[in-house]
C-alpha cells in the first residue's frame, strides 16, 4: 500500500482536493483533525499541554480552546515548536495506526505541516497543492473570517512553496484555470497502478 503525502499552503484548497480523493474511494487521513481530536482526548498529550500553554488550554467543559492556541503559537515561533514537539509525535503514531486498518492499493495523508514536521518521510509520495497568494487570501477571508493581518501572519507562519516544492513529487494547481479534476484522475490512476506505474 502505498502512502501518498498531501500538503500546501493555508487556503491553497488540498482539504477539498483530499475530499475529490475520498469519492474515489480512497481512505484520507486528515492529520490537522486528527491532531484536534488526540489534543482533546489522549490524557498525556492534555497534561503536556497545559503545563507547556496553562490551564486556559481548555474550556472549564474540556473542550480544547483551539483560539487560544492559535494566539499563542501564530506569532511566536518557539511556542509553535513547542507545540508541534508535543502533537506530532501523537499523530505519527495514530496515523500508523490508522494505515494498518486500511485495504486499499494507497491511502492520502492531508496535512498543512506535512513537509515541516518531517512527516512527509513516513511517505512514498508526496503531492503538492499551490495556488496564487491573491486567490488563496480571498479564499481564507470568507472561509474564516479572519482579518487580513491574522491571515498573512499565518500564511508566513508556513514554509513557502518554493521550500515544499523541492520535496515534492507532485503538483496539483488549483488556481481556477487548471481543471481540477483531471489533475486528480491522472495521479489517481498513476497511484492504483503502485510504485511500478509512477
Amino acid at each position: 500500500m502505498l502512502k501518498i503525502g498531501l500538503t500546501g499552503g493555508i487556503g491553497t484548497g488540498k482539504s477539498t482536493i483530499g475530499e475529490i480523493f475520498a469519492l474515489l474511494g480512497i481512505p484520507v487521513y486528515y492529520a490537522d483533525q486528527a491532531a484536534k481530536k488526540l489534543m482533546a482526548t489522549n490524557a498525556d498529550l492534555k497534561e503536556h499541554l497545559i503545563t507547556t500553554f496553562g490551564t486556559a488550554t481548555f474550556t472549564k467543559k474540556g473542550e480544547l480552546d483551539t483560539k487560544y492556541i492559535a494566539n499563542k503559537v501564530f506569532n511566536d515561533e518557539k511556542a509553535l515548536k513547542q507545540l508541534n514537539k508535543l502533537v506530532h509525535p501523537a499523530v505519527l503514531a495514530d496515523f500508523d495506526n490508522w494505515c494498518s486498518q486500511q485495504h486499499t492499493p494507497y491511502i492520502l495523508k492531508e496535512a498543512a505541516l506535512l513537509i515541516e514536521s518531517g512527516s512527509y518521510k513516513q511517505c512514498d509520495y508526496t503531492i503538492l497543492v499551490e495556488s496564487p497568494m491573491a486567490l488563496r487570501i480571498k479564499r481564507l477571508l470568507k472561509r474564516d473570517k479572519s482579518n487580513l493581518q491574522q491571515i498573512k501572519a499565518r500564511i508566513a507562519s508556513q514554509l513557502p512553496d518554493e521550500e515544499k516544492a523541492k520535496l515534492a513529487n507532485f503538483l496539483i494547481l488549483n488556481d481556477e484555470e487548471h481543471l481540477l479534476i483531471p489533475q486528480i484522475i491522472a495521479l489517481h490512476t498513476q497511484f492504483l497502478k503502485g510504485s511500478s506505474g509512477i
